[in-house]
């Protein structure tokens, strides 16, 4: 297994603007989101804000021959989608979109789910409570604390809601490479698993199913969904361990209030 990274002060900060940037990515398609856009157009107008309007790099393209800028994952797809020009989003759609954006030499991964038109009250609940997940797992970070009691949180919240978790797809240390050691499960149990530290680097993003948890690949060999064609959600941010806590370096501005909490 590859060592953990411990970022320096000075290699945070340039995270830090990264994560800063990603967040602006997503505050620009929070207006381009609608009904009829295709996930292609999506794609396109990312490449082109992250390269044109923020001079970095969708680190996400040519990563292991993949080759657009974004994931877009709707509905039972569960991660991994290709942008698809033929796949406009449609009303009661919810949609995942995974970004990942490189400047001066550092990587930051997000992910945000979209809600097109008239959602169905349940499709809604599953967007909601993924996204509460998630932070389940993030307010728990801090230096000592273990990544089986992160996993634990993250699973135990899911279950108690009614839904499962994706076992297959999981965090990852990110920094100069997108994906560093370790992993993080989005289950687990408690004290076990790599202790924290400060200076540590990782996404959490945890894949919660309305249904059951198995998923299968399709033949593209990217593009994973559920298995029984129920919904699947899915959040993501890039955190860094402080001396005394967390800092989500991904951070959207809408979003201020809940991490300071």
């Amino acid at each position: 297994m590859s060592e953990i990274i411990i970022k320096t002060p000075a290699q945070i900060e340039l995270m830090r603007e990264s994560g800063r940037l990603l967040a602006k990515v997503f505050a620009y398609l929070d207006k381009q989101v609608k009904i009829g856009i295709t996930t292609m157009e999506i794609n396109d107008l990312v490449e082109r804000y992250i390269v044109d309007e923020l001079a970095a790099r969708p680190a996400s393209k040519g990563q292991y021959d993949y080759p657009y800028v974004l994931n877009s994952s709707v509905n039972e797809v569960v991660c991994h989608g290709f942008p698809d020009p033929k796949r406009a989003l449609k009303s009661g759609d919810i949609v995942n979109l995974d970004i990942t954006l490189e400047k001066n030499g550092f990587i930051a991964d997000s992910s945000k789910m979209y809600m097109l038109g008239e959602v169905s009250p349940l499709a809604k609940r599953l967007v909601e409570k993924t996204y509460q997940a998630m932070w389940q797992g993030i307010k728990l970070v801090k230096p000592g604390v273990r990544l089986g009691d992160i996993g634990n949180a993250i699973a135990n919240f899911a279950h108690t809601n009614g839904y499962s978790v994706v076992r297959e797809y999981c965090g990852h240390g990110i920094g100069e490479q997108m994906h560093e050691e370790p992993q993080v499960l989005h289950y687990g149990k408690r004290n076990t698993g790599i202790e924290l530290k400060e200076g540590m680097t990782f996404t959490i993003e945890p894949m919660i199913n309305q249904g059951a948890a198995k998923v299968k690949t399709k033949p593209d060999g990217w593009t994973v969904v559920t298995r029984d064609k129920k919904l699947s959600a899915q959040w993501e941010h890039t955190i860094v361990v402080t001396a005394d806590g967390y800092e989500v370096l991904t951070l959207r501005e809408e979003e201020i209030a809940i991490a300071t909490v």
